[in-house]
Order: C-alpha cells, then sequence, then structure tokens
C-alpha cells in the first residue's frame, strides 16, 4: 500500500474497507469525499484527508445510517460545518425520542396485557372496522395491515363478511399501536401476541422490549464512534465553524 508521503491510489483505500475502487471514485463524484488531485497522467491520488472521510464516512453510516451519514460529509466539504452538525444533533435528538418512546410504550403495553378486555367499549355485535379505526386514532387501512399480518384474527360477519372487532380484539388493537409507536416490526408483534394468547404472559413482550432497548444502546454507541470520527477529520482538515451564509466579523449590532 502506498505510504502517507505518497499518497493513496484508489485501490488503497478501496481495501481498507473492502470496496472496489471504482466505488472510491463514485464517493468523490457523491461528495462523501473531497475533490482528489490528479497526477500529470490523469491518475486521482488521495491523502490522509481522503483516508480520514472514508473512515469517518463508515462509522457513520454505523450510528446514523447510510444516508444521513452522506449528507453529513457533503455539508462538510461544501463549506457549511453548521449544517453538517446540525445533522448529527438531529439524529441524538430522535434517538432520545425513539427511546422515550419505546420506555412508555412498554409500559402502556404492560398495563394493558394484564387488563381484562374492556366489554362496555364494544357492543354486543363487535366493531366494524371504521369504528374500531376512530376508536384507536387510526386509519382503517392500517387495521386491515394488522389482519393481514395475522396480528388481529376479527371475526366474519355472516353473509356479508364484514369484519367485527370483539373486547379482545380491541385490547390487541390498543397494544400494537403503543408497540408500533415504539418501532416494533409486525413479526415480532406477532410473536408478542401469540405468547400473550397462549399463556396471558406478558414474558415474551419483556424481553421483546429488553432486545428493542438494546438495540438502541448498541446504535449510541455507534453515533459516538461516528461522531469521534468527524471530529477528528475535521480538526485535520481544520474546517471552518461558519456555513455559507454567515458573515465572519459582523457582531449582533452589525459593527466590524
Amino acid at each position: 500500500m502506498a505510504g502517507r508521503d505518497s499518497g493513496y491510489r484508489p485501490v488503497d483505500l478501496a481495501r481498507m474497507i473492502g470496496v472496489s475502487a471504482q466505488q472510491i471514485r463514485n464517493y468523490v463524484d457523491a461528495g462523501i469525499l473531497p475533490p482528489a488531485e490528479r497526477t500529470p497522467a490523469g491518475y486521482r491520488r488521495f491523502d490522509e484527508r481522503h483516508r480520514a472521510a472514508l473512515l469517518a464516512y463508515r462509522a457513520l453510516a454505523r450510528g446514523y445510517g447510510w444516508n444521513t451519514a452522506r449528507e453529513i460529509l457533503r455539508e462538510v466539504h461544501a463549506g457549511d460545518v453548521p449544517r453538517a452538525l446540525a445533522l448529527v444533533d438531529a439524529s441524538h435528538a430522535a434517538l432520545h425520542e425513539e427511546r422515550r418512546s419505546l420506555r412508555s410504550a412498554g409500559e402502556a403495553v404492560e398495563a394493558v396485557a394484564r387488563r381484562e378486555p374492556d366489554t362496555s367499549a364494544v357492543p354486543r355485535t363487535g366493531l366494524r372496522v371504521g369504528e374500531l379505526a376512530a376508536l384507536l386514532g387510526v386509519r382503517a387501512s392500517t387495521l386491515r395491515v394488522w389482519d393481514a399480518a395475522g396480528l388481529l384474527t376479527p371475526r366474519r360477519e355472516p353473509g356479508t363478511g364484514y369484519r367485527r372487532y370483539g373486547s379482545a380484539d380491541l385490547r390487541d388493537a390498543q397494544m400494537i399501536k403503543m408497540l408500533r409507536r415504539g418501532r416494533h416490526p409486525l413479526a415480532q408483534i406477532r410473536t408478542i401476541l401469540d405468547g400473550l394468547r397462549r399463556t396471558g404472559s406478558v414474558e415474551t413482550l419483556r424481553a421483546a422490549i429488553a432486545q428493542r432497548q438494546a438495540a438502541l444502546t448498541q446504535r449510541s454507541r455507534a453515533m459516538l464512534d461516528g461522531a469521534g470520527h468527524l471530529h477528528r477529520y475535521l480538526d485535520l482538515v481544520g474546517s471552518p465553524t461558519s456555513g455559507p451564509g454567515d458573515e465572519p466579523g459582523r457582531d449582533d449590532q452589525g459593527g466590524r
């Protein structure tokens, strides 16, 4: 591999992360890596800035996702570091809200799971799709998706085939809504509901929430690692802290 003094070829950077040399060129074209100088023969040559940007991109992607990581580095290379950091802040804020939502959803779902179905809220004939949707504050199409996924199993009205939801369906739908708010996938929710129906136990629910909490913790650690790489990259390139629309040298009173 080329050394620091002589620079890096595309293939050198590609081997560091296990991609093709063409992918490295694509990163430059996409603004993920800074522009590269060319040799007299027309070949691109990379230096420590490109190596650091590449490592930062891969680390950011593990915590923030590929799209956000790409946008962060594009903003850096466009000279708008404040905008890049705003994207970082927004991702941390979203993770915090997701953690809060998961905690509150878990508490609410466990309370609903332990509660007997509320027969007073459901007529003897049951609720139709639109009625249950209105009661939950969701769309009727959402309930049909849950039905198709096997999360709800309403009885069918003789003759018409219309769905009729009972009190147990209402309780299950309330839990599904809370779990979806906590970003649990449909397949996992089905496992939780199957366990509750079969045993009446909330252990499956607790395990699912613990698994989701562990995933958030892992993502949080990955974000910290990515932010550390970004910080080191910014130190290396000496990026300004003002955006393209800022005017250095002016105070709030318009002085210089």
